[in-house]
């Protein structure tokens, strides 16, 4: 049986929906800037929920790429995962996407139960698997890169390997995770011209994240390196090296 829901997009913790298209499941949010400080109250706690088809929701708990909102959205999935009428809960930068079985429960019903654990503690989330991942930096966009950012290489490689970056989520193609936070000092605007093939294993930079390309494919982002670590694992399940929550350090190879 089809069962046809209305179209309905609740907010809770004060204010109106947000006006708009429904985002992508995996929705990239553009702003990388450290939000202003929340009021005090209900409104330092707000989220939105949206039909995505008729047996799924879209939780948005933020709008910005943070290490707190991707754990509170790992977190929020987990809990979401461990309930019977739950099919999968899969987390993003800021949010998660519900898909529920609609024999057991109602979107009302499913939304009245995320209100409840909405409140749950993301601290109690386990950091992810530390992966190290050699890199040999010697990307065809290095020189251009660096001179770009007015640094050298050689700087631009230690401030790359420096950093110990969280896998926010995994999407665009099999296996490609999106990596960061950047440092501030190497963040850039992805390239005016995206490549139309960009090599498997490639490793690189733009805004305020980094990546491994998993697969040859179309890509605007600046290749630093390279990398000999398989990303994409299609005979494991799950078939992806990294996860979501997972830290990665870089080192050169």
């Amino acid at each position: 049986m089809v069962r046809f829901l209305p179209l309905l997009s609740t907010s809770y913790g004060g204010g109106p929906p947000a006006k708009g298209r429904l985002r992508h499941p995996c929705h990239v949010p553009r702003s990388t800037n450290p939000a202003k400080p929340a009021a005090q109250g209900r409104r330092s706690r707000r989220f939105k929920i949206t039909p995505l088809g008729d047996a799924a929701l879209y939780v948005e708990l933020g709008q910005r790429v943070d290490t707190a909102l991707n754990s509170r959205a790992i977190k929020l999935a987990g809990l979401l995962q461990a309930r019977r009428d739950v099919r999968e809960a899969i987390a993003g930068y800021a949010s998660v996407v519900v898909h529920y079985d609609p024999e057991q429960i109602t979107a009302r019903g499913l939304v009245a139960a995320i209100q409840k654990l909405f409140g749950t503690r993301a601290d109690s989330v386990p950091p992810g698997r530390l992966h190290r991942i050699p890199v040999f930096y010697d990307g065809p966009d290095l020189e251009e890169t660096a001179q770009a950012l007015e640094l050298s290489p050689e700087k631009l490689i230690k401030l790359h390997s420096e950093a110990t970056y969280r896998c926010f989520m995994v999407g665009f193609v099999p296996g490609w995770a999106f990596l960061g936070p950047l440092p501030e000092r190497l963040r850039l605007p992805r390239r005016k011209v995206p490549r139309k093939a960009v090599p498997p294993g490639s490793v690189a930079i733009a805004t305020a994240q980094t990546g491994i390309y998993p697969l040859p494919s179309p890509g605007g982002w600046h290749l630093i390196g390279r990398t000999e670590v398989k990303v994409l694992l299609p005979n494991s399940d799950p078939p992806c090296l990294l996860r979501t929550g997972d830290r990665i350090r870089f080192f050169p190879a």
